[in-house]
């Protein structure tokens, strides 16, 4: 399987899984922020890999029971023809969530009743959900990380009245007014600096946690996923104390949920979108685990 993704080439990784019995060939390609490109790359894959991952870009966001589309990854998946498509939502609405109640009581972790800065909630809903139900206090950063606004959401029905709101409008916005591709993603402007060093879980997309990342963050939990080597040596500098990530480590890396949930669609034989339930049980039989990692003492 194949995850194209509009982000930088400098995190390009391919690695060999083996899975109920088979070999698969994992890759990842950036395309440093060119959409032509990522659209070039599917329509010449398309048919010949098992599955697409779509790297980059949502193509889909659920909060509560409703679902919003973007309007450039519709464009945008609607080239892959006969592979299909996955963009990873479908896991984080069910992997994240387990892996939250996971650490909850966890010795290392011990997520439950901690203070959590959420970076985006409606990118993954599932987490945000999971949070509340432990006992975090969360403020979700979605007007700050997303739009620049310095104003923090500070409950579920603060974010989903914040979706309900805007939304069925940045859907249709090009995805780079919203979040980092290409050697963007390599930028770092400190800011909002209060809201990461009074939380003591910084958590949701990487991209959007380095985006910002201030100076130091001595003993806190980071738990995200996409991290490569650098990006965690990036983490240990600034002092984090512990990195989990929801998807395992294959190699030193931790892929996006649109690898991980594109590689389990290749294994099936129907090559079709799975339910929730389905996608746990899956990951339950290869053995797939979060990763937790000390990185300071």
């Amino acid at each position: 399987m194949v995850s194209v993704s509009l982000g930088s080439s400098s995190r390009n990784h391919k690695v060999i899984v083996r899975l109920f019995g088979q070999e698969v060939l994992v890759e990842r390609i950036g395309t440093d922020g060119d959409r032509k490109k990522v659209i070039r790359a599917i329509q010449s894959l398309d048919g010949k890999v098992d599955a697409f991952g779509m790297g980059g870009i949502d193509r889909y966001i659920y909060v509560n029971n409703r679902r919003y589309t973007f309007r450039e990854a519709e464009e945008i998946a609607g080239h892959a023809r006969v592979s299909p498509i996955l963009d990873g939502s479908g896991l984080k609405n069910s992997l994240e969530r387990h892996v939250v109640h996971l650490l909850a009581d966890h010795p290392l972790i011990s997520l439950r009743g901690k203070k959590v800065l959420l970076v985006s909630g409606v990118d993954r809903f599932g987490m945000a959900a999971a949070l509340v139900e432990t006992g975090c206090e969360v403020v979700f950063g979605d007007l700050m990380f997303g739009l620049g606004l310095p104003l923090a959401i500070r409950s579920l029905q603060g974010l989903d009245r914040a979706a309900r709101l805007i939304a069925p409008m940045i859907t249709q916005l090009p995805i780079r007014f919203l979040y980092p591709t290409g050697e963007k993603q390599q930028e770092i402007q400190a800011k909002f600096a209060k809201h990461y060093l009074s939380a003591d879980v910084i958590a949701g997309d990487f991209h959007f946690i380095r985006r910002h990342l201030p100076a130091r963050l001595d003993g806190k939990i980071v738990l995200t996923n996409t991290v490569t080597r650098d990006d965690v040596e990036l983490l240990r500098a600034r002092g984090v104390k512990h990195l989990v990530t929801t998807t395992p480590d294959l190699e030193g890396r931790s892929f996006g949920t649109n690898v991980i949930e594109a590689l389990l669609v290749a294994m099936q034989e129907s090559r079709r979108e799975l339910a929730p339930v389905q996608y746990l049980d899956l990951l339950d039989k290869t053995g797939f685990s979060p990763r937790i990692e000390t990185l300071t003492r």
